[in-house]
């Protein structure tokens, strides 16, 4: 079996959510804890990545526990930089996704170590209609220029699952991103989308906390 490690990204600064939400409780647990645990069936280690100010520096389960940067891509290269070089697979998850199933883990690690993909990453498909817009605010309102196909767009999550050797060299040059996935195909590399999971919530507002607090309870 192909030796796995995963990197638990939770250096965000919450300012969306008023506060820092990866140590909001959820179920009585911090909701990092349930993302490092949600890591441990599908990796041999299990790195963790704080905010540099955190006032919690407990480990909550992972094997290592490092500072993050200012952005996201740079949190993961700092926990990256902790994963031992013999690690084959490496997994990103976003602690914001307290909820993801081992299925899920299973799903992109077994598509990354059975060599058909350089990375894989969870998939929904879009629901809503998508209109790209101009980015001009006219008169409170803006100007539609194109509507997307839905049919061709998924809505992606975490946790993602790559090859160490492209995820580190994707990341060498410092390159910034709103997932790992983008970075790997701005290589040419080979990303597939496996099915997500609709329980696998971002929690992003406190209404997203309350929506997983009863996912937790039924």
């Amino acid at each position: 079996m192909a030796r796995v490690w995963a990197v638990v990204v939770a250096g965000g600064s919450g300012q969306r959510f008023g506060q820092l939400k990866q140590f909001a409780l959820l179920g009585g647990r911090p909701v990092v804890e349930w993302a490092v645990a949600a890591c441990r069936p599908s990796s041999n280690g299990v790195v963790l990545v704080l905010p540099r100010d955190a006032r919690d520096t407990g480990d909550h389960g992972a094997d290592i526990v490092v500072e993050g940067g200012a952005t996201r891509a740079q949190s993961v290269r700092c926990g990256l930089a902790a994963v031992p070089d013999d690690a084959e697979v490496i997994i990103v998850h976003d602690a914001a996704r307290p909820l993801a199933s081992d299925a899920l883990f299973r799903a992109v690690v077994a598509a990354v170590a059975s060599g058909g993909a350089d990375g894989a990453i969870p998939g929904l498909p879009v629901s809503d209609t998508i209109k790209v817009v101009d980015g001009e605010v006219v008169d409170g309102a803006q100007t539609v220029t194109a509507t997307l196909d839905r049919s061709v767009l998924v809505a992606v999550q975490t946790p993602q699952a790559f090859t160490a050797d492209l995820l580190r060299q994707a990341h060498a040059g410092g390159a910034e991103a709103t997932d790992d996935a983008a970075l790997l195909e701005a290589l040419g590399a080979t990303v597939r989308v496996v099915p997500g999971d609709p329980r696998n919530l971002k929690i992003t507002t406190a209404a997203d906390l309350g929506t997983a607090e009863r996912l937790v309870g039924g």
